[in-house]
């Protein structure tokens, strides 16, 4: 307990000084050179069968498929539930002097959902960055949204998962920089790697690591084209990847290969405002975006060789965007296309290998009582097929969160 006290005194303090200095700057309170932001939302949830998932299962991927016990009983089948506080948020914006002709701002946000599943309940860093923009150039560099996650077209989902596995969701330490004319942007990111890491061999065991991704050197690239005009929004992104899956940090018998794998990912994306309606939609062919909290991965063979596996994925959402009423559904699915092919595979590395296809249909309905306030209740059913049963297994998750905002 103590470990976790101390763990929170940092943060509090912090919080606690730009407090007093907003109280004692009343000239910054009508032009904020800083902003505190953030919001408390305990979330309720209840699934009927047993899933793959983090964060005690906060953030749900898919179902678990079915295991029998020795009376043929499936253990994975029954309902079960919890209620989590650990998304409330804290963050910090300040806007500081221009540098070198450009606005310059820099934002630290932090939840309490723990950098890993060990560590949930502890304070963990989601953004960290600086941010220069001038009139058609911007450079950002920190801690960021990954960059194939499309913030613009992010599923506003109950959940933590955020459309998870169906798009991505993640942060990584990045450099990005961005330039917009005539409503198109270009995008180039070269990001690395902490609490969403790679699979490999560490070691001669199956393990995540960041050393997969450092030992390449080479940090994961990708590059957007987007385009904007009134309420239209849509772009394409292709995402390159370079690891080394197997790295030795001790002194063993074991001889690694320093042989480097490396993959590409494509997506097509876009988002329209139809007054109150919001749509949004995304496509990804996914060959291993792991480390995004999406599908895919490669096979290490016997021959120390690899191989791709990939998923192709589609999802929509609509969403009311205005009203006290705010009525919305996401629909997603994803398919396996090299399912099965991984029998000679001596390790696989990824996400839903043994899965032919995912599906997922998600309808909630929030209640906005305030701009501070609001209420949200959701269904989220959940399908996957997996290669070795014969029928499909689901998951029903019923929802039920409040919003305080500030």
């Amino acid at each position: 307990m103590v470990m976790k006290h101390n763990s929170y005194a940092p943060f509090l303090a912090l919080a606690v000084l730009f407090v007093a200095v907003s109280w004692l700057t009343p000239a910054v309170a009508q032009s904020p050179a800083w902003q505190l932001t953030g919001f408390v939302n305990p979330h309720y949830y209840a699934d009927s069968r047993a899933v793959v998932g983090g964060r005690e299962d906060m953030m749900l991927f898919y179902p678990k498929p079915v295991s029998l016990d020795s009376n043929g009983n499936d253990i994975n089948d029954g309902w079960q539930a919890n209620l989590l506080a650990i998304t409330a948020r804290l963050g910090l914006r300040v806007q500081g002097p221009d540098v070198f002709g450009a606005k310059a701002t820099a934002y630290i946000e932090g939840d309490f959902t723990g950098a890993t599943n060990a560590a949930i309940n502890n304070l963990r860093l989601r953004h960290a960055y600086f941010d220069l923009r001038w009139q058609h150039h911007r450079l950002l560099a920190g801690q960021y949204w990954y960059a194939m996650v499309v913030h613009e077209i992010m599923p506003m989902t109950n959940p933590l998962n955020m459309g998870a596995p169906f798009h991505c969701y993640a942060r990584q330490p990045q450099v990005r920089y961005e330039y917009a004319a005539g409503g198109f942007e270009a995008v180039a990111v070269a990001q690395w790697q902490l609490d969403n890491m790679s699979q490999g061999l560490l070691n001669g065991q199956p393990a995540s690591s960041t050393l997969f991704a450092r030992h390449s050197v080479v940090p994961e690239l990708t590059a957007q084209l987007r385009y904007r005009t009134g309420g239209l929004f849509v772009g394409v992104a292709v995402n390159a990847k370079t690891i080394q899956p197997m790295v030795q940090s001790v002194a063993t018998a074991w001889q690694p290969s320093r042989q480097k794998y490396s993959s590409l990912s494509y997506s097509l994306f876009g988002k329209i405002n139809l007054g109150p309606v919001t749509v949004k939609a995304q496509t990804l062919l996914n060959n291993s975006l792991y480390e995004g909290c999406s599908l895919g991965g490669y096979l290490m063979l016997a021959d120390s060789s690899f191989a791709d596996w990939h998923f192709n994925t589609v999802w929509l959402g609509i969403e009311r965007n205005r009203g006290r009423w705010r009525p919305g559904i996401f629909a997603g699915y994803a398919v396996n296309t090299d399912s099965g092919n991984h029998a000679d595979a001596l390790h696989i590395f990824g996400r839903g290998h043994d899965i032919d296809y995912l599906w997922r249909v998600q309808p909630r309905l929030t209640y906005a009582a305030s701009a501070a306030f609001s209420l949200t209740a959701e269904a989220e059913y959940t399908c996957a097929k997996y290669t070795a049963d014969p029928e499909p297994v689901a998951n029903l998750r019923l929802s039920l969160s409040a919003t305080y905002a500030f």
